[in-house]
């Protein structure tokens, strides 16, 4: 199999370090990696011998596989699974029709009680369920029907593109790989909405590969679509079916929990229609952020909604409620405090002053949207007393809209864009909070502030030194 290396890594000091990955990574590499990691870069081919230093850095996110045509199992080896709640019976036809063209051995569609019961669909086998288990209990209804060696589960208001389960399935080469998921786009419009989700769809996780595990760039996918082992989805008991939102993010975490590897592959692409009002809009983004709360009673930590150094956020804080000179001062002073632990690299300021301060900048980033979307309830009470929070509020939502719009000029006007943005994370921040307090709990909102990078024992010479920024 090719390889490739994810856009975040650098090699430095003659081929002896290599940086990059999520979270960030730092690997120190004897001769024999350095020879790898310039082969890596050159795209050269690879010595032998490469396989236990290739196979960290695909687990730390720095490398990702490039599978030949053909690599792993037929699409013949494929049952597809589509959940459906009174859903359109046109649409459906229309997405059995574009599976089979896929080459497809299966196409089972599972009826989850819907008011009117789904008549025959060409090309598929029709499941009715006598009640209603939501979209987890639904698929896993289909469980006992398949009998292929891969599923893939695809909701009824998606438009995959042709040749989207080709580029996933040489993912299965690798024996370590559970779970491949393509990219979630939305499905294009003439409305607004559907230009904003074109822009800023919560299931778009980017046009850049990567390992899916919490914590990480890529912490989910969604199930919009997406492949997995059957026997491994089985030996995890499927999605739990107790979450109405939330259960693929659920599902990833315990594959991965549980040594398989999930990866997100944006080669293959699939439509998502987007909500057709703003009212079902804001109430989808508002159910997504109820499922913060089951998620974190079951994955303790996961599910942070700020996972930056201590440092940097004391940084950001005094910056933006005492004083900015001071809070600029604490970053460069951290930022300088790091070059002692880089002194075996060549030049140990030098990246000291590009890790740190690119680590403060990727901070301030991360607060601003937690102080926008999920801690949207503490900003508003500190604007109605704090002239100064209505600043750093105002702020936080206007800059980094703004910014990106700019910088991507989306088929959207910049105030639209922005107030959109602004309605998506109240809706998704109110729904953390309505979750939190139905489940008595406010773990969900609490941050990660662990510092980059953690004190542990040095690296060996081919072995990575985890990050935790």
């Amino acid at each position: 199999m090719r390889f490739e290396l994810d856009p975040s890594s650098r090699v430095v000091d003659d081929g002896t370090v290599l940086i990059g990955g999520s979270p960030l990574s730092l690997f120190r590499l004897g001769a024999a990696g350095a020879r790898i990691a310039r082969a890596l870069v050159g795209g050269e081919e690879l010595p032998a011998g490469h396989a236990p230093l290739t196979r960290r850095l695909l687990d730390a996110g720095v490398l990702h596989p490039r599978p030949e045509p053909g690599d792993g199992p037929g699409a013949d080896q494929v049952t597809a699974v589509i959940p459906v709640k009174d859903g359109g019976h046109t649409s459906l036809t229309a997405l059995v029709a574009s599976l089979r063209a896929e080459g497809m051995g299966e196409v089972i569609v599972v009826d989850d009680a819907s008011t009117a019961p789904l008549t025959p669909i060409a090309g598929a086998s029709v499941v009715r369920l006598d009640r209603n288990l939501g979209p987890g209990g639904a698929r896993n209804a289909a469980l006992e029907r398949v009998a292929t060696p891969v599923i893939a589960f695809v909701d009824a208001d998606t438009v995959p593109e042709a040749g989207w389960l080709g580029a996933l399935l040489g993912h299965l080469a690798d024996d370590a790989v559970a779970l491949v998921a393509p990219r979630v786009q939305g499905g294009g419009g003439a409305s607004w909405l559907a230009r904003f989700e074109t822009w800023r769809s919560p299931l778009d996780l980017g046009p850049a590969p990567a390992r899916v595990r919490a914590g990480s760039r890529v912490s989910y996918v969604p199930a919009a679509a997406l492949i997995v082992r059957t026997e491994v989805f089985r030996s995890v008991g499927g999605f739990d079916a107790a979450l109405r939102f939330g259960e693929d993010v659920d599902l990833v975490w315990r594959l991965d929990a549980a040594g398989h590897r999930c990866r997100y592959e944006p080669l293959g692409i699939v439509r998502h229609d987007t909500r057709p009002t703003l009212r079902r809009w804001l109430r989808q983004r508002f159910d997504y952020g109820t499922s913060a709360a089951p998620l974190e009673r079951r994955h303790p930590g996961a599910l942070a909604p700020v996972r930056v150094s201590g440092w940097s956020g004391l940084a950001w804080a005094t910056a933006a409620f005492v004083s900015v000179p001071v809070g600029a001062a604490i970053g460069i002073g951290t930022t300088a405090a790091l070059a002692p632990k880089l002194r075996p690299m060549q030049h140990p300021w030098q990246e000291a002053f590009r890790l740190g301060g690119l680590g403060n900048l990727f901070a301030g980033r991360i607060l601003a949207s937690a102080v926008t979307r999920s801690w949207w309830p503490v900003t508003l009470a500190l604007a109605l007393v704090s002239r100064r929070a209505r600043r750093v509020a105002a702020l936080c939502f206007l800059v980094p809209s703004l910014t990106e719009w700019a910088r991507e000029r989306p088929a959207i006007d910049p105030v639209r864009a922005v107030a959109l943005r602004a309605l998506d994370d109240v809706a998704y921040g109110a729904g953390v909070w309505a979750g939190c307090w139905r489940h008595r709990s406010a773990a969900a909102l609490r941050p990660d502030l662990r510092n980059w990078p953690p004190r542990r024992k040095p690296a060996t010479s081919t072995s990575p030194t985890p990050t935790g920024r």
